[in-house]
């Protein structure tokens, strides 16, 4: 009997030790009015945002280790709706750069704690801020508020989400010690009845770790984006101003800096944006001595490679574009090598938390590939598009389509020239009339018209191609429909009878571009060029477009993004896992180019 119970007492020990070499211990995260405690102790969170999504999936451990070494406890992140959803009630976890699970896993690994940023909306730089275009079907959609179709959508997305992030909540050995309702909400609307809807989903779903938003810090954007019960996050709490503003409006909980900018974005024409370093230091040293939680946006930013790139538009006519780039003037860079910003931040921590920090990582190798040739394939114009008939121009998520071209025909019955309007351009118009180039129209800006020449042609064809550039990803003017988005018009008179094709520059028509050689259109905008080149080895490399004028870059099969000779990006990032030893494919479209130019590959963004 003594023997039984010795028995069943070691195999109960040998069971106990086998759950606990695979359990993670548990830990306690809580608050008071002022402070943060993990475990009971208090705790300065020290944060870098990074993006999954924009990191190629075999650098994520780098950039974490990158962002350790900088100082940093804690990882904060968007996940992006759209990018799991690419079409309605399909979700994606598990493809390139989207298992966000495995993510948060390795920020564990690595001992840092993560602020989770799930949106719905998160605004980032991102196509219409995160969420998916196929909201937009809708005619009477009212996104980031509480009508119900918008919401049900939500919560279907949340359900999903759930699944994987649940079992890496703090309260169940996981890292995840905040989640963050929406964001910026304040600088948008003002539905309370929304923001408790939201947070009732979570709660419903079993999450249970503190709430907090991120809001500027104004007085009615915090009383308009957080409630009484949530963490007040600041975009940004520079300053002993900021913090005592997110007192006096919620008094009862404590306050962090969720976005502490070291750069900022930069649009399609601009000059790259380098923000002066002098505010950022000084932030962080107050940040530092006051004992202030902060996240740095971003730490890395990477790239919108694709078409994730969002836009900005202050006002109907104002609209601009995001670059492919999201390097950010970050404290690493796009490529995630540290700058110098990166080592000031590093110092920073050293002198006044007085900790020795790990070394920096070794930098990830980047290559110089030789100038190579090109040849010119094809012509979009060579190519036979399905359609559909409709009275009026559809836009692109009205026909189930997300990014890339949509091309209008239709034939002129009475008025045969003079002045064409597009109300709206969503976002780049290309004009043809009997197959010849008549000029583009530019969404931004309000210049919608362009003159039609007389034509010998009974009845000409008008075409109408159209390429979306990003949806708005912030303000009022996000509901941001892609194409023509009302109608078109010549001389005032309404044109009607239109065949609508999409182009959506997915995989299964880019698979197809380089086994199609036929110069034979008509037109000689939109073509396509192709070019290989041979490596001994891989590394990571910036293809430089400046040969180009505007359009898209691929490399065997992966979308490096969009260039565009307006600037500042002339060169976009590939990392090495979209290279392979030997011989190499790249398919390059531009809207305007008419001769082939050679590519090469730099070790840098910009000179």
């Amino acid at each position: 009997m003594i023997r039984k119970i010795k028995n069943l007492f070691l195999l109960g020990l040998i069971c106990w030790m086998t759950i606990s070499i695979h359990a993670q211990p548990h830990h306690t995260f809580t608050y008071d009015k002022d402070k943060f405690y993990l475990d009971g102790a208090e705790i300065q969170l020290i944060a870098g945002e990074l993006h999954p999504a924009r990191i190629p999936e075999s650098y994520w451990l780098h950039r974490i280790r990158m962002a350790k070494a900088m100082g940093c406890n804690a990882i904060s992140l968007y996940d992006f709706w759209n990018f799991h959803e690419e079409k309605e009630g399909l979700f994606d976890f598990l493809g390139e750069r989207k298992n966000t699970a495995r993510f948060i896993r390795l920020c564990q690994d690595e001992g840092m704690w993560v602020l989770f940023r799930p949106g719905p909306y998160v605004c980032g730089e991102w196509d219409l801020g995160g969420l998916p275009p196929y909201l937009l079907k809708d005619k009477n959609m009212a996104l980031r508020s509480d009508y119900a179709p918008y919401m049900s959508a939500v919560e279907r997305y949340f359900k999903v989400l759930a699944e994987e992030i649940t079992p890496l909540l703090i309260t169940r050995g996981g890292p995840i010690i905040m989640l963050q309702i929406e964001n910026e909400y304040g600088s948008y609307a003002n539905d309370h009845k929304y923001l408790r809807h939201l947070e009732k989903i979570w709660r419903d779903l079993g999450v249970d770790v503190p709430f907090y938003t991120a809001d500027g810090p104004a007085p009615y954007m915090l009383e308009a984006g957080n409630l009484p019960n949530f963490i007040v996050g600041l975009n940004s709490g520079n300053n002993e101003k900021d913090f005592n503003t997110a007192r006096q409006m919620n008094p009862n909980m404590p306050a962090l800096s969720t976005e502490t900018y070291p750069g900022w974005l930069t649009h399609w024409g601009e000059d790259w944006a380098r923000p002066d370093t002098t505010e950022l230091k000084n932030a962080f040293i107050y940040q530092l001595t006051h004992g202030r939680s902060v996240v740095f946006y971003v730490l890395h930013g990477g790239t919108n490679f694709g078409f994730t790139a969002g836009a900005n538009g202050g006002n109907p006519t104002a609209y601009q574009p995001d670059i492919t780039s999201y390097d950010y003037d970050a404290p690493i860079s796009e490529n995630g090598l540290p700058t110098t910003k990166y080592y000031m931040l590093r110092r920073l921590v050293e002198k006044y938390k007085k900790v020795k920090l790990p070394p920096v990582p070794e930098p990830i190798m980047t290559m110089e590939i030789p100038s190579f040739a090109m040849n010119k394939t094809s012509n979009l114009f060579n190519y036979k598009f399905s359609s559909i008939s409709s009275p009026m121009p559809l836009t692109m998520e009205q026909v189930n389509q997300n990014h890339g071209l949509i091309m209008y025909k239709t034939r002129l019955i009475g008025h045969h020239s003079g002045t064409l309007r597009i109300t709206e351009p969503h976002d780049y118009a290309l004009i043809y009339l009997d197959g010849k180039y008549q000029g583009n129209i530019q969404r931004d800006g309000g210049k919608w018209e362009i003159k039609l020449p007389k034509t010998d042609t009974a009845n000409p064809e008008l075409l109408i191609l159209v390429e979306a550039m990003g949806r708005n990803n912030y303000g009022q003017y996000m509901t941001d429909r892609k194409g023509i988005t009302d109608k078109v018009t010549l001389n005032g008179m309404i044109l009607m009878d239109w065949e609508i094709s999409s182009i959506p520059f997915d995989n299964d028509f880019i698979s197809g571009i380089k086994n199609r050689i036929d110069t034979s259109a008509l037109q000689k905008e939109c073509t396509f060029y192709t070019g290989t080149f041979n490596l001994d080895k891989t590394a990571d490399t910036f293809f430089d477009l400046s040969n180009y004028q505007k359009g898209y870059l691929f490399v065997n099969g992966h979308h490096l993004g969009r260039f565009w000779n307006i600037g500042p990006q002339q060169r976009l990032y590939c990392p090495a896992d979209y290279l392979k030893e030997g011989v190499n494919e790249l398919l390059v479209f531009d809207f305007y180019q008419q001769e082939p130019m050679p590519v090469s590959g730099k070790k840098n963004l910009t000179e």
